[in-house]
């Protein structure tokens, strides 16, 4: 990641018991997706499986980047399905990174 400045949106979520088989396709095909949109960067996602907790998290190069992601077509129709039986709870946070480093051992 760059030392510019970029922007982050933070989703957490709690899942529903609703298929994981369809949850997982739809997560799968937003993580292919999400690699093609512009002004994207990365994110992770960790899920803890006893709990259904999860945090997404995506770097986007400006706020009109991650706002047309958030319009995507098929992001808003997977954004309805999330609502309607993937999760019981969600809350996003959205950032302005202003700096960034980092340090390893390894490097």
């Amino acid at each position: 990641m760059s030392s510019n400045s970029h922007v982050v949106c933070i989703f957490r979520s709690q899942r529903t018991d609703h298929s994981d088989k369809e949850y997982e396709e739809w997560s799968e095909r937003m993580d292919h997706l999400v690699r093609s949109a512009p002004g994207y960067i990365e994110h992770n996602s960790y899920r803890d499986e006893v709990s259904g907790n999860g945090v997404t998290i995506s770097y986007f190069r400006s706020m009109p980047d991650l706002l047309a992601w958030k319009r995507n077509s098929e992001h808003l129709e997977a954004q309805a399905l999330g609502r309607a039986a993937f999760y019981d709870h969600y809350e996003i946070e959205v950032a302005e990174i202003v700096r960034q480093y980092e340090w390893s051992l390894y490097e």
